[in-house]
Parts: C-alpha cells; sequence; structure tokens
C-alpha cells in the first residue's frame, strides 16, 4: 500500500491523535486592548476556541467569534467594526485572498471567509466592493466559494479568468526563460523576449485597492508553507513554473513578486487559518496528515504568520514521527530583507486568547518560540 493511499485504521488513528495533540499553552490576558509589542518584534495574535472544529468541519458561529475577538485585540478597538473601519473604507475595493486549490477542508475554509465578509458588511462595507480570488475559477468552485458568494452577494474571480495586464510584470533582474503553458499571457509567442516575464492580473493592478490575506496553516514542498508570501505572490501572476522548479528562484521571485507597491501595499490584514493544520500533502487534501488546532492567527506581519506556520507544522512531523523537510528558508529571509515583515522567531510576540463556545475566556502570552 502506497503512503498517500486511504488509510482507513491508520487514518483514524491519524485523527484521533490529531484532535487531541497539545498546542500551545494559554495564560493570563486582557480581552480588546491592543497587547504592547516591543520594538522591532512582530505582533500576532492567536485565537483558539475548541469548539470550532467537529468531524473537521467548521462551526460558523464560533469562527465568527473568533474572526471578532481577534481583529478587536490586534487593532486594539472596542467593537469589530471599529476595528474593520481601522483598516478599510467603504469606497475600496477588498479583495479576500484565498488558497482554494486543497479544497474546503485543507485549504482556506468557507467559514473563515464567511466571518471576515459579515464582519465587512456589518461595519458598512458594501458586499459588492469585495471580492473573493485565487488564481482558478475550478478551484474556487470546488472549494465552495461560488455558493459562499453567492449567499452574501459578492463578486468571486479567478487571477487566470480576469486576463493578465500587459502592462503590469515582474521581471527578475536575472532573465530566467519560463516553459509557457497555454494559461500564461505569452503563450505562443515567438519573439525573443517572451517567457521572460510574469504579468499581474488586472483583478491586482486594476481592480483591487485593498487586499486581506487568508491563508491555511498547511505544507509546500518548495517553500515550507502554502502561506501568505507564497500563496499571494504566484496567485497574483502568470508564468510561475519558472520559479517553483527552483528553491533558490523562488526564494528570490516571492518577496520580490510580494513587494511590488501594488501588491504587498494593497494587504492591510493577513489570516492564517490554523484550524488544522496539514504538515504533508501540499495543494491535496489529506487529513490523516493533520493536526486539528482549533486556532485562528491574525497579524499584519505576513512574514512573521509564515515563520508561525513553518515552526508548526515541524512540531507536528516530530510528534508524530512524520519525514521531516527543511523549509525554504531563505525566502523568508529575503522577505526580510525587503521589509516585508520579522522571520526572526524571537522576535515574534505572539500572544494568545483562549475561548470556549459559550462565552470568552481570558487568554495570555505564548511561551517562547522553539528553537
Amino acid at each position: 500500500m502506497s503512503r498517500n493511499a486511504p488509510l482507513q485504521f491508520v487514518g483514524l488513528f491519524f485523527r484521533l491523535a490529531a484532535a487531541l495533540l497539545p498546542c500551545l499553552a494559554p495564560g493570563p490576558a486582557r480581552a480588546s486592548e491592543a497587547p504592547p509589542v516591543l520594538a522591532g518584534h512582530a505582533q500576532v495574535v492567536s485565537v483558539e476556541n475548541p469548539g470550532a472544529i467537529t468531524d473537521f468541519q467548521a462551526s460558523p458561529a464560533v469562527v465568527q467569534q473568533m474572526v471578532d475577538s481577534g481583529l478587536t485585540r490586534l487593532t486594539g478597538k472596542p467593537t469589530a467594526a471599529e476595528a474593520w473601519r481601522s483598516l478599510v473604507s467603504p469606497n475600496e475595493v477588498i479583495g479576500l485572498k484565498v488558497f482554494s486549490e486543497p479544497g474546503m477542508l485543507s485549504g482556506t475554509r468557507p467559514a473563515v471567509v464567511a466571518a471576515v465578509i459579515q464582519g465587512l458588511i456589518a461595519a458598512g462595507i458594501p458586499a459588492t466592493n469585495l471580492l473573493i480570488w485565487d488564481k482558478r475559477e475550478d478551484d474556487l468552485r470546488a472549494a465552495g466559494f461560488f455558493r459562499l458568494a453567492a449567499q452574501w452577494g459578492v463578486p468571486i474571480a479567478g487571477s487566470l479568468e480576469a486576463g493578465y495586464d500587459p502592462s503590469s510584470f515582474y521581471q527578475p533582474d536575472t532573465a530566467i526563460l519560463g516553459n509557457l503553458i497555454w494559461s500564461d499571457l505569452e503563450f505562443g509567442q515567438t519573439n525573443a523576449g517572451a517567457g521572460r516575464k510574469s504579468f499581474f492580473s488586472r483583478l491586482v493592478s486594476q481592480r483591487m485597492t485593498r487586499i486581506i490575506s487568508l491563508a491555511p496553516l498547511l505544507n509546500q514542498e518548495a517553500a515550507g508553507v502554502c502561506g501568505h508570501l507564497y500563496g499571494l505572490a504566484l496567485g497574483s501572476v502568470d508564468n510561475t513554473r519558472r520559479f517553483e522548479a527552483d528553491p533558490y528562484r523562488l526564494a528570490a521571485a516571492v518577496p520580490e513578486l510580494y513587494a511590488r507597491p501594488l501588491l504587498g501595499d494593497r494587504v492591510v490584514l493577513n489570516i492564517t487559518d490554523a484550524l488544522i493544520g496539514q504538515y504533508e500533502g501540499g495543494a491535496r487534501s489529506l487529513l490523516h496528515y493533520s493536526c486539528v488546532l482549533n486556532q485562528l492567527w491574525f497579524s499584519r506581519d505576513p512574514v512573521a504568520l509564515d515563520m508561525l506556520s513553518n515552526k508548526e507544522l515541524d512540531r507536528e512531523r516530530r510528534m508524530l514521527d512524520a519525514p521531516q523537510f527543511r523549509p525554504n528558508l531563505d525566502l523568508y529571509a529575503n522577505a526580510h530583507l525587503l521589509q516585508l515583515g520579522q522571520n526572526d522567531l524571537a522576535q515574534i510576540h505572539v500572544e494568545k486568547i483562549q475561548l470556549s463556545p459559550a462565552r470568552p475566556v481570558p487568554g495570555g502570552i505564548l511561551p517562547a518560540p522553539m528553537k
């Protein structure tokens, strides 16, 4: 039997073990006031509710409570509506970037996106000014996002289907020729410069003015995690295969893409969907290689969240004696050099809020990161 084949009994063991895995330990804290953060430290708020996931399905009501709690804590605002209005305004077009390829169980979960939409609408943002998006519409549809969009009256689109902007592109300093496929803008062209550029989707260059990144806690063999940097950067442009096949090229391209003003400068919030952490499988949904955490992480710093994601998935692999691999840490070091965020775990201040399904319970500051 192959490693990735359906494992009825082993899968059951992993699922039971995942539900019981100890997560980061709670301690005392207050609920809405923004936590003090030392200079140079990244701020992350982690909200945990043991009732968030049942049989791998998210509870919409519990997730809504978690989003509201995390957002008010991060911004220091007394209500969720005020917190949202401190990040965005009603006249902006706000893109909700998800990672949908693995499906609704291992990718960004629709319940998390629904909680964000509900909060934004309650804060006075018109539903028509929101946009659920990812690279491909087929993935969005299969993951349940078209159904969610119809429910809330929110537009939805794929980068590919929206088309790529010939006037907005990324070209590395060192020429890298891509092996173009049908979905790339320059596919079929035979001129000497074809394949040297990655063009931004019109969604990015012409439509959105603000971006909220919602990334799952999910491994990615080339980058370490399918996180905020990798997901947003490669989900926004074409001709990406030339980077994905080479760790060195990927480590340079992802931060440089994210650093473009039309992309990184528009990101106002990052939420890591850590309700379930899948430490193996990448874009495939393999829940027998997962740990139920019942957590959501909030930060303005995408690098800090991705580093914490790498750390957590490494913890899960070690606990379950799974094969180890070294994430592409050069990618996050380069992101730090470009001032996209903090890649030093010792410089990331993480505060935990522990909730119960019935009512909020004081939480606390997480222990120092694992060495």
